[in-house]
């Protein structure tokens, strides 16, 4: 017997966890999942952020609360984790959208830049997913774990000097095929989204230096990326529709990635 389509994308009783959930994609992708159904923790450094955001999800009807933590710091990291067992009862939905860039040529790049970079886009997701996989995934018996990577892990560039940033979202592609081959046997999904170019505090240097409409000339579709463009995606890696998807990579780019080899 088939399930409804609305049902299978239906997050009623559902938890999520997002990082970097303040602002930008984090926050678009909390207002997907709330709004399907799930209760909210937000996670990021400014506590007044972190208001302001839950507030706004609120407004819209989410269940949603915050905890302020440095995903740079492990202890940080596990003090989000069990507050989110306590507050929440158990982590359905893991979002690990937490990231720092840094703009350097390549041999001028410091090294305290490099290791800033790397310790948030790269080890803050396999802490935060292995925190909550041993406290509330594995003792369930399933879960969905959604990474944001980014264009910039599938491509090199020639322009923008992204050496750092653009190593650890080919980790994080990486990371997510490995880790959804070793924990599929626990049920737990594990896929990323690579998003091109969004308008956010992220990306405003390159969108200012570059100009949104040449960037926009670069994607066959004629556009950047907006406010409601990740929220299908992330629904579907989040709800039972996607229960049979795992170790997948899906550039959310207007097709720049797939007509580009790099910026």
């Amino acid at each position: 017997m088939s399930t409804p389509v609305q049902k299978l994308f239906d997050l009623t009783g559902k938890t999520a966890l997002v990082t970097g959930g303040s602002r930008g994609l984090g926050l678009q992708i909390a207002e997907s999942l709330g709004e399907a159904g799930a209760k909210i923790l937000l996670t990021s450094r400014k506590a007044a952020d972190l208001e302001e955001a839950a507030a706004h999800l609120q407004e819209r009807g989410i269940d949603a609360r915050w905890v302020a933590a440095d995903a740079s710091n492990p202890a940080d990291i596990q003090r989000v984790v069990d507050e989110a067992m306590q507050r929440l009862g158990r982590v359905d939905i893991l979002v690990n959208n937490a990231g720092a860039t840094w703009g350097a040529p390549a041999e001028d790049h410091p090294l305290e830049a490099w290791d800033k970079v790397m310790n948030l886009n790269v080890r803050s997701l396999f802490l935060f997913a292995q925190g909550v996989a041993k406290a509330s995934m594995i003792p369930n018996g399933g879960g969905r774990i959604i990474n944001i990577a980014s264009i910039a892990g599938l491509a090199g560039s020639m322009e923008v000097k992204f050496i750092a940033y653009g190593t650890s979202k080919g980790a994080v592609v990486n990371f997510t095929r490995t880790l959804a081959g070793e924990w599929g046997p626990y049920g737990i999904t594990v896929n990323a989204l690579a998003p091109g170019f969004f308008p956010s505090k992220m990306t405003r240097g390159t969108l200012e230096r570059l100009g949104s409409e040449r960037l926009a000339a670069a994607s066959p579709l004629r556009r950047i990326g907006d406010d409601d463009d990740l929220k299908g995606a992330a629904l579907l890696f989040a709800s039972a529709a996607g229960k049979h998807i795992t170790g997948q990579i899906l550039a959310v780019d207007g097709g720049v990635s797939v007509v580009h080899a790099g910026g």
